[in-house]
């Protein structure tokens, strides 16, 4: 049996998703959570196999929850299931330890084997997922010389704002972002500069010549 929880703030998509593994021979939901530090816990308590995660839930969205996860349940493998298919989304959880991502909306077939799939170690991604990580992939190289090779484009923009004195929220309405998003974007900048805190990352963007536009 597999053993699977469901991580998701919308008590019908639960109950959806419930139903759905009722049906399913070798499937069993072994729980639910509805924010993600119950996620978190749910994947510490009940171990599943899988854990099928949404990514905007209350106190802790799903990227963050999905990071802390993969480091105190690495054997849990989560499933991303949202309404969400930005490249911004898509990488966030990705780069948290996503092994599947799906777009809600999929099917059942999909999504049973999505479940099956990482389950067994392996990755999955919905057809216009996929797409988005080919284009990803296959698109050039940053120019060398470029500050921060390391970055991806998206969060040296959001480098650039944050050493031009913009605030989170005024960085969101400028790059038409959800504010955890940038939330999102700025934690993977720290990680990448090695860097604690906000002031430190400014410093080492002035440095290499962003903020300054």
């Amino acid at each position: 049996m597999i053993r699977v929880a469901v991580a998701d703030d919308h008590p019908v998509v639960r109950d959806g998703l419930r139903a759905l593994f009722a049906s399913l021979p070798g499937i069993d939901l072994v729980a639910e959570a509805a924010t993600g530090r119950e996620a978190i816990r749910a994947a510490v308590t009940a171990q599943p196999h899988v854990l099928v995660m949404d990514l905007r839930m209350p106190d802790l969205d799903g990227v963050a929850a999905t990071t802390e996860i993969s480091r105190i349940a690495p054997a849990v493998a989560v499933l991303v299931l949202s309404m969400f298919e930005d490249d911004d989304s898509v990488f966030a959880a990705m780069r948290a330890g996503a092994r599947g991502y799906l777009i809600k909306g999929a099917s059942q077939e999909e999504i049973s084997h999505a479940i099956t799939t990482v389950a067994a170690g392996g990755a999955v991604f919905g057809p216009g997922v996929a797409r988005r990580m080919l284009s990803y992939f296959a698109a050039p190289p940053p120019p060398t010389g470029q500050p921060f090779p390391e970055l991806t484009p998206r969060e040296r923009e959001v480098l650039d704002l944050i050493a031009a004195g913009l605030p989170n929220a005024t960085i969101a309405a400028r790059l038409g972002l959800a504010g955890k998003t940038v939330g999102n974007h700025i934690s993977t900048i720290f990680a990448k500069l090695q860097v604690a805190t906000r002031a430190e990352a400014i410093v080492r963007a002035r440095d290499a010549g962003l903020g300054r536009g």
